[in-house]
């Protein structure tokens, strides 16, 4: 690192897998391992308070052209403390300036010699505006003080977007993330485990480093390696659980459910695996009712064709109107998980007692 570089970095987004990347990248640039550990700081803004970022961040390295400061969460407490709504306790007249104008005030006095990394989970969303849709961050915006802040300071602040991939590009990431890791993928595998993981980069990395070991970089990674190595294994839990649901035995279904939970996060990784299982339940028995075979389930979009007799043989424990209103049940709860309502792991529990008995009213 030199004087040239900003003092303050903010990684703004949900993409922990880049941050992390970034993050090593700033660690590996302070030297060897025992003069980086010797200069670098990691605080959580959550508990951190602006004395604990004073005493890291205006100390002079050791023996080192810069120190580095890394703070998660960077914004909690700050926010918190100037919002009472927020749990933060109301500043009295007499207290001087807002918690925000003393973290400005910090950051202005940071020395050349600070490498200041602001860790801010965002994300994007889309908005309406007159008829145009725009996609805009929903905290760090362009309306946001410490956006506006660092446009008055130039050089010395670098703003990194990570934001995760949307699963349209998750194929094409991983092709990419193989590439950079010495490796490489077909395009058919990179669906595949897009498929499988999701737009988890995290979870996506690990899958990646294992499959490149297994072919041990001397060919491309295939649909069938991603199969017989990743997707397996988790999607026949996932379908035992399913059955279990269908034979209404409740018990082994919340048993397998758990075990899923050791392993994937809910949000990101299970339950959307659990919606597309039931969406495609719903396609083949809406195939099957109609007289179609187990040939003509091969339509179904996103169904990988390993999966198809599975899911023939599945559609058979559940009529039409059920399957509908699973799919229904899974829909409010991820609405429930959203908004805050009940956590979805608690919901799906419910679910799958219900189920089990038969009640799904």
């Amino acid at each position: 690192m030199s004087e040239e570089k900003p003092t303050v970095y903010i990684l703004r987004g949900d993409d922990r897998e880049k941050i992390e990347s970034l993050i090593r990248q700033f660690y590996e640039q302070l030297g060897s391992p025992e003069m980086a550990e010797m200069n670098t700081t990691r605080l959580e803004g959550k508990t951190a308070d602006l004395n604990d970022l004073r005493a890291a961040g205006l100390a002079l390295p050791f023996l080192a052209d810069r120190r580095l400061v890394i703070v998660e969460d960077a914004l909690d407490r700050v926010v918190r403390e100037d919002n009472p709504k927020k749990g933060g306790k109301k500043q009295s007249e007499d207290e001087g300036i807002s918690q925000r104008d003393k973290f400005l005030g910090f950051l202005d006095s940071l020395p050349p010699s600070t490498a200041l990394v602001l860790v801010i989970p965002d994300f994007k969303k889309n908005k309406n505006r007159n008829g145009v849709w725009e996609s805009e961050w929903v905290t760090l915006n362009p309306k946001h003080w410490l956006i506006r802040w660092a446009q008055e300071a130039g050089t010395r602040v670098a703003i990194v977007d990570c934001l995760l991939p949307t699963d349209r590009d998750m194929a094409r990431w991983i092709e990419e993330k193989a590439r950079a890791l010495g490796g490489g993928f077909t395009k058919k595998a990179a669906q595949v485990l897009a498929l499988y993981v999701g737009n988890n980069t995290q979870r996506a990395v690990q899958e990646i480093t294992k499959l490149l070991t297994y072919v041990n970089n001397q060919r491309q990674v295939t649909d069938v390696d991603v199969e017989n190595l990743c997707v397996n294994e988790m999607q026949a839990s996932i379908f035992e659980m399913v059955d279990a649901i269908g034979h209404r035995n409740g018990k082994e279904a919340s048993k397998l459910f758990h075990l899923l939970l050791e392993e994937l996060d809910f949000t990101r990784e299970l339950f959307p695996r659990v919606i597309n299982q039931f969406r495609f339940l719903i396609q083949a028995r809406e195939i099957l009712d109609s007289g179609g075979t187990q040939r003509d389930l091969y339509g179904i979009q996103g169904l990988l064709p390993f999966l198809v007799s599975k899911i023939f043989a599945q559609a058979q424990n559940f009529d039409l109107p059920t399957l509908e209103k699973i799919h229904h049940h899974l829909l409010e709860i991820d609405l429930g998980e959203k908004t805050g309502r009940m956590p979805g792991e608690v919901a799906m529990d419910m679910l799958i007692a219900r189920l089990s008995v038969n009640n799904l009213l």
